[in-house]
């Protein structure tokens, strides 16, 4: 089985795959502390309540992150611990493909990349991926499969966080939609701002990236990933699709691209066509 792993800036999602099918999956916090032998420790701890007997067996690992100190001992963790099993790390190296038109490839993130490469082979071009993560990220992709660009916005949860540590009468709250859109008090107040603000921001984007990467804006897919993508879904019109393991699915199809070019480790680059 394969071994998909997303680190993020605030979570690391894991999946397994049984050929294209995810079988399993894990959300656990991104921790820069942890040493290649603590990571190793709370996989073989996920792995092991696989229902099968004996855990899952990995024969393969494909791994982005956004967090450099982490991706160093994730590659330690897969040299140690998963030395005999092919792994994909996805950074300057290998194909990808999806072409980055970008001025500068190599500082786009590798799960956009990824992220762009499982829109283009389910939906197709061009599309706006929407992922909700740390930040919220909007990216272009074209009818041919090039990743063109982004927007970058704070994430919800950043949002949420400012607000109640710079509003001196302001608190955290739940994300949950309010009664009304006219708050009668702070929480519903918050709650609507963060909910209906945030879709209405969504909605905004997309449609001037859809504009502008098609004649006809209808054309474009709309693809919504990240795990705080299902706390505005009913609320965004422009949202055509939700697929919440976007980037695990574009890891299996990077994976699929790369392995066996080397071995045991490969790695895999965001500008590669």
């Amino acid at each position: 089985m394969l071994l998909t792993i997303d680190v993020g800036n605030t979570h690391t999602v894991l999946g397994l795959f049984d050929g294209d099918d995810i079988v399993e999956h894990w959300r656990v916090s991104t921790d820069a502390r942890r040493t290649a032998d603590e990571l190793a420790v709370v996989i073989h701890g996920l792995l092991s309540q696989y229902p099968v007997a004996g855990g899952a067996d990995v024969s393969g690992i494909a791994l982005c992150s956004t967090v450099p100190s982490v991706l160093h001992e994730m590659r330690e963790m897969c040299r140690r611990y998963y030395g005999d099993v092919p792994s994909v790390i996805v950074e300057p190296g290998v194909k990808t493909g999806v072409p980055v038109l970008t001025d500068n490839p190599k500082e786009v993130g590798t799960d956009r990349v990824v992220n762009a490469a499982a829109a283009v082979e389910l939906y197709g071009g061009p599309c706006v991926v929407v992922d909700f993560g740390t930040a919220t990220t909007f990216d272009a992709i074209s009818a041919k499969g090039e990743l063109l660009g982004c927007a970058i916005a704070p994430g919800i949860e950043i949002s949420v966080d400012a607000l109640g540590a710079r509003g001196a009468q302001l608190r955290k709250v739940e994300i949950a939609r309010p009664r009304a859109v006219i708050g009668k008090n702070t929480v519903e107040s918050l709650q609507s701002g963060i909910l209906y603000g945030f879709a209405g921001q969504v909605d905004g984007l997309v449609e001037r990236m859809s504009a502008e990467l098609s004649e006809d804006p209808d054309e474009v897919t709309v693809v919504a990933t990240g795990g705080l993508a299902i706390m505005v879904l009913d609320e965004a019109n422009g949202i055509d699709v939700h697929e919440p393991w976007l980037t695990l699915i574009g890891l299996r199809l990077v994976y699929e691209r790369n392995v066996g070019v080397s071995s045991p480790q490969v790695s895999a680059v965001p500008p590669g066509a």
